[in-house]
Formats: structure tokens, C-alpha cells, sequence
């Protein structure tokens, strides 16, 4: 008889061969898709070469992005962007995004409908934990293990327990999926979620936007957790519907499935949050996070420079000025975030208030590239981590909010909630 299993189990059981698996064992598993980027890929191709790797186990299973220091900011990161394009071009690779197709790995996952519901998904980035807005079992792994699943199309897992995260209330004006991970991350704590699965339900679950649910899924690696994942609905299956490149099948939990703990979170009265420096669980309301004087302001990422972050963002800029003291940088994460952005009249709206759009990279969030911030400078990011020295000089601070406590932000020069400028 097999057990009642989480969405989890069901999907590393599944990929195993198994009928079942019960957490704390270790189970070799079928890997779907495995992504890399210019930060894991080098390391990944090394290893693959150093296995004796002479074809990647399926072509059409395999992404390589080059998204950090897009366009490539110097002769070393234009090596790392060649050597992938020859290593892609050997082993013909379907998925390689370069030039003018390239953007944030993980939202091009999502966008182009290689991340499914049902399937397991390993990438060279933490960040990869995103992909369970669509019911897919996903986490970053190191190079090593993204070499090996090159050569075997297979992995290794130790099947984590999983938390049950009931989501329910309404949300009020101005608060967003970037919101809710953040009041998350406070309740669960750096550590709250160490190596388990989180699985999301209730009501107000099932009324959040795919974007949302990404953004959420995004920033949980921040408490530690090793998937995190949203059941399939209908929402779902309408993302999906233009997207989706190969058939799939949902995966849901047993209703006795048996969770390690159940962490509620009622979004009812939630006001929109920052998270101040240095630590993505020191979350307090936007209107008293701090009162210092902000440099910049970083609307991008992969956890929330998607259209809907746009165009809320662009709804509190409308008709309004960038502080003058600020850098407004919005880069939206793909060719077709960006295209859909100059369609609506977002990118006019943000270039008319004093700000900058640029071209699609991960760089400032990870202060590589782009907007590396100088020691002293203060940035309002709607990023996902704001360690010290994240985006430039450890002596640099840094507050996560969303795209409306961001845009908001810009417009008064210090961390402001969006009810400040706009009604």
C-alpha cells in the first residue's frame, strides 16, 4: 500500500520509478530539464569534459543562458558567453538564448513553457526553486551534479518533508506577490524551511496571478527551502496554454498527506513591506522600513521584473518625477517583457519620470553589472537578496520591496510606501 504523499514526493517518486518515497530517503531520479548559466556553466562544462561526457544525455533537455553579465560587460565574461555558444553548438543544444533572445534564465523559463507542472528540474542557480509556481519540483544544484545529469539525465535527491503554507484574506491596494514572500520570509525566518518543500494552499492561493506565485516561489530559497511548490489549477493550465512545449501531466497531493508543519498567513490588513539591510527576513511595513536617503532603485530581477511588476510599477510612476538624488533602473527580464513594456507605453512612462530602461541581465541584483552601487549608496531593489555587498561595495545598503514600494521609493527619495504619491 503506498503511502499518502506530498506533491513533492509524488513527483521525485514518479521520476524514480517508485511507487512512493517518504522523506529523509535518497532517491536517484529522471531529471527533465536542466538549466545552467554564466555563473555555473563554465564549471558545468568543465566537469562534463572531465567525465569523459562526449553527448549531453538529450538536447532538447538542456538550457544554457548567459544572463548575468549580459551584454557582455568584459573580455571575461565574453569568453564565458563564447564558450557556451561552442558548447551548445557541439552538442545541439535546442535552448541556447543569446543576443537579442537572451533574458533572465528564470524567467524565460517560465515565459517560454520549458519549466511544466509534474516535472523535476535541476539549475546552476538557486533561483531555479521558482519553477514551482507551475507545480514542478525544481532546485539549484552545484555544477558538479549539473555535469553529471548532462552525461546520465539523472540526479540525485534526498526527499525533503514539506511544509503546508495556507495563504488566505485579501490582499489590499498596492500589495503583491513580492509582499507576501516577504511577510513569509518573516514568519518562516532564515532557516524556517531549511531543506524542505513548501506547498501552497488555500483560498487566497488559488487567487494569486502566475506572477505572483513566482515571485513567491523566488524568494523562498531565502528561508532555505529546497522546493516550493503551487498546486495546478486552472490558472495554470491558462498560463500554459500558448507556451507549454511538451505535454505534461499535474501532480497533486493526497488529502492525508502528511506535512512536517502548517504555517498560516492572512493577507488581510498585509500593508506593502520592505525588507531593511541586511537580511531578507528584517521585514517591516514600507512607510517606517527607513528613512535614509536612497541612490538607486532597481526594478528587475527574476523575482519581480515581469509585466505585471511593470505595470504596476508604471501606475505609480505615471505623470511623476524620479527624485533627483535617485538612479531609477528598470530592466525588464526578457526581449518579451520588454517589447510588450514599449507596446503599453510602460517604457515611455518610466523614461518620462526620469528613469532608465535597460536591456535584459541579472546584473545589478547581483552587482556585477549594470548599476554596481558605490560605498554608502542606499538602493530599494525588487530583487531577492540584500546581503551586504550584494549589488557593489559591502558598505553599501540595500532594502527589497515591490515594484509599488519601488517606484515609490524613486519618487521621494527614501523608502515610501506607494499610498505616499499615489491614490
Amino acid at each position: 500500500m503506498n503511502l499518502p504523499q506530498t506533491m513533492s514526493q509524488k513527483i521525485l517518486a514518479s521520476h524514480a520509478g517508485l511507487p512512493s518515497v517518504e522523506p529523509g530517503a535518497i532517491v536517484e531520479a529522471g531529471i527533465d530539464m536542466v538549466l545552467a548559466n554564466d555563473l555555473s556553466a563554465p564549471l558545468m562544462m568543465r566537469g562534463f569534459k572531465e567525465a569523459g561526457g562526449e553527448r549531453v544525455f538529450d538536447p532538447a533537455r538542456v538550457v544554457l543562458v548567459a544572463d548575468h553579465f549580459t551584454p557582455n560587460k568584459d573580455v571575461a565574461s565574453a569568453l564565458i558567453a563564447k564558450e557556451m555558444g561552442e558548447f551548445a553548438s557541439s552538442h545541439r543544444l535546442v535552448h541556447r538564448f543569446e543576443g537579442g533572445r537572451v533574458g533572465v534564465s528564470h524567467v524565460l523559463m517560465t515565459e517560454q513553457g520549458l519549466a511544466l507542472p509534474g516535472e523535476l528540474i535541476i539549475g546552476g542557480d538557486s533561483r531555479a526553486i521558482t519553477y514551482g509556481a507551475l507545480g514542478a519540483f525544481a532546485t539549484g544544484v552545484g555544477a558538479s551534479d549539473l555535469a553529471a545529469a548532462l552525461v546520465t539525465g539523472k540526479a540525485w535527491f534526498k526527499v525533503p518533508e514539506t511544509i503546508k503554507v495556507e495563504l488566505r484574506g485579501e490582499m489590499g491596494p498596492w500589495v503583491g506577490g513580492m509582499d507576501i514572500a516577504l511577510a513569509l520570509l518573516k514568519l518562516l525566518g532564515p532557516e524556517g524551511a531549511d531543506y524542505q518543500s513548501l506547498e501552497f494552499h488555500g483560498p487566497l492561493a488559488a487567487e494569486l496571478s502566475m506572477e505572483a506565485r513566482q515571485t513567491i516561489c523566488n524568494l523562498m530559497v531565502e528561508s532555505g527551502a529546497k522546493a516550493a511548490l503551487f498546486p495546478v489549477d486552472q490558472a495554470t493550465t491558462d498560463y500554459l496554454a500558448d507556451k507549454a512545449q511538451r505535454s505534461w501531466h499535474s501532480v497533486a497531493p493526497d488529502p492525508e498527506a502528511a506535512y512536517s508543519r502548517v504555517v498560516e498567513l492572512d493577507a488581510t490588513g498585509l500593508e506593502p513591506l520592505a525588507a531593511r539591510p541586511h537580511l531578507p527576513h528584517d521585514v517591516a511595513p514600507a512607510h517606517s522600513a527607513g528613512y535614509e536617503p536612497v541612490n538607486q532603485v532597481f526594478i528587475g530581477s527574476c523575482a519581480a521584473a515581469r509585466l505585471e511588476d511593470l505595470r504596476v510599477a508604471a501606475k505609480v510612476l505615471k505623470g511623476r518625477s524620479v527624485h533627483p538624488r535617485v538612479r531609477l533602473m528598470v530592466i525588464p527580464a526578457t526581449p518579451a517583457l520588454a517589447l510588450a513594456a514599449l507596446k503599453e507605453g510602460l517604457s515611455e512612462t518610466f523614461v518620462a519620470a526620469g528613469g532608465m530602461v535597460g536591456p535584459p541581465s541579472c546584473g545589478p541584483c547581483a552587482g556585477g553589472h549594470l548599476g554596481v552601487l558605490a560605498p554608502g549608496e542606499v538602493a530599494v531593489a525588487t530583487a531577492n537578496r540584500n546581503y551586504r555587498g550584494r549589488m557593489g561595495h559591502p558598505g553599501s545598503r540595500i532594502y527589497l520591496a515591490g515594484p509599488a514600494v519601488a517606484a515609490a521609493s524613486a519618487i521621494l527619495g527614501r523608502v515610501a510606501d506607494p499610498k505616499e504619491v499615489a491614490s
